[in-house]
């Protein structure tokens, strides 16, 4: 910040909020229902062990993170009761902190360091999981994408923090 003014780059470095990680989900095989945990490993440069993206290394899509705020969001718009989180078919869901400001930033799951890669948009499944429409109720509420750059074990009320890089 410069002589009290406040800028763009003070703003986006500020996120106070702590949230948490409140759902884990792998899939072994892509397109196969995903399995629930409640703890998992995650590896460096690869993702979640025993998830079928650990299978190569350095991609963008390590990590798939919904917010768990969006949730009734979807519900309202598909006309759903209740959308389990294994329906939208991503790795972990987190809630009490803005999603969509980490998504281009380094953040902590417990003790494992992610780097948000962008958002995840949705699939064409969701049309048929969801409904007519579910593809488009799911734009703007898909999440992110994050890289591993510490890997660790994550369990289910983890913190989820924003790290600030300097």
């Amino acid at each position: 910040m410069n002589n009290g003014s406040i800028t763009i780059a003070g703003l986006l470095a500020t996120m106070p909020q702590v949230g948490r990680l409140d759902w884990i989900g792998i899939r072994e095989v892509k397109r196969e229902p995903l399995t629930v945990l409640e703890q998992v490993e995650v590896i460096e440069n690869r993702g979640l062990v025993g998830d079928h993206r650990t299978q190569r290394e350095d991609g963008k899509r390590q990590v798939t993170i919904i917010q768990a705020e969006h949730f009734p969001v979807l519900e309202a718009i598909t006309g759903h009761d209740v959308i389990p989180p294994e329906w939208l078919r991503r790795n972990l869901v987190v809630s009490g902190i803005n999603l969509y400001a980490l998504r281009k930033a380094r953040f902590m799951i417990g003790d494992v360091l992610l780097q948000g890669s962008g958002n995840c948009p949705p699939c064409s499944r969701m049309e048929k999981i969801l409904g007519p429409g579910g593809y488009n109720a799911m734009r703007g509420h898909g999440g992110i994408n994050a890289q591993v750059i510490w890997g660790g074990e994550i369990k289910i009320g983890d913190a989820v923090k924003y790290v600030d890089e300097e």
